[in-house]
Formats: structure tokens, sequence, C-alpha cells
């Protein structure tokens, strides 16, 4: 009668442990959904960012614990060298960058800017989309008042870019802020 009470403790404590190891493994756990994103890219383009499509960027990077990578996108003339100093595009692109770092220096989400530059809007994101490791996309899509990407360039991302893209697009009634407008935000 002991030894079987026995067999019986020492089976349930080895299905015990089963179990437990089974459900520590993040991969096999059963409440266990898709991995969070590690680095999140963030192309834009244009001289305003939408802060509706900034925020839900930053807040999904914040409750992922992810690297937000801001990737200004500029578009070189044919008649110059794609590798061509562009001080008027740097002009534009860095307080877009500043203020994007300062939001998320606040929400404490690590931010790797970058700058890439292409013959189209969608030539730079290919170059960007290349030279950059990432898990998620976040692309914000244009509007009749914020720059963003066409709805044919987004339908070219569904067809070509592998992984996770997430298109955002801002309220139409709101503006799209400047940079200037963002930074008094901030």
């Amino acid at each position: 009668m002991i030894a079987a009470f026995v067999i019986v403790a020492v089976a349930a404590i080895v299905a015990a442990t089963v179990l437990v190891l089974r459900w520590r493994d993040p991969e096999k756990a059963p409440h266990r959904i898709t991995p969070p994103a590690g680095r999140i890219l963030f192309p834009f383009l244009g001289d305003t960012i939408s802060r509706p499509e900034l925020d839900a960027t930053l807040r999904l990077a914040r409750a992922e614990n992810a690297t937000l990578v801001p990737v200004y996108l500029v578009t070189v003339p044919l008649h110059l060298a794609l590798e061509a100093p562009l001080p008027r595009e740097c002009e534009r692109a860095l307080p877009l960058l500043d203020v994007i770092e300062q939001r998320a220096a606040r929400l404490h989400v690590p931010v790797e800017s970058r700058i890439e530059t292409g013959r189209s809007a969608r030539h730079a994101l290919r170059r960007a989309l290349e030279a950059e490791r990432f898990d998620r996309l976040v692309v914000p899509a244009a509007t009749r008042t914020s720059s963003g990407f066409s709805a044919e360039d987004v339908a070219w991302l569904l067809e070509e870019v592998p992984g996770e893209i997430v298109v955002l697009r801002a309220d139409e009634d709101k503006p799209a802020p400047t940079a200037g407008y963002l930074q008094a935000a901030v």
C-alpha cells in the first residue's frame, strides 16, 4: 500500500515538474503569443510627423520594450550621386528626428535614428529595409493633411516586404504638426 502511494506521489511530482518546465519555456507555454518586437522600423518623409502616428508607434515600442528606429527618407535627384551631401534635407530631417528622440526619451524608449537616401521614396525605403535589422515595420499612410506613404506604396510593401507591417493613418480632421509644433509640445 505504501509502495503504491510512493509510486503515485513520484509520478505526480514528475508530471508537475514536466508541466512547470514546459510552461517556463516561452515557445511551449500555452498562453504565449507572438514574441514582442525587438526593433521597430519607422520610416517617414516630408516636413511633418503626424503626432497621433508617432504616439501610436511610441506606445507600441514601449509596450514591447523595443528599440525604435526612425528613418527619414530623402529623395536624391538623378543629377546627384546618392552619397552626395544634402544639407537642406538634413536641416529638414534633424529637427524631426530630434523631436522623435525627445518624445521617446520621455517614455524610456531607446532610439536609433537614421537618414536614408534613394531616387524615390520607395527606393530609399527599399535601401533602408536592406540595411536595417527589424522585427516590425510601422508605416505612416499619406492623407490630405499629412505626408506619408501612398496607397500604392503600402500595396508594394505588402507584396514585397516580409514580416509584420503596421500601417497607421492620422485623423484627417486634425492638421499634421510641423517639427516646431511638436518641439513646443514636447
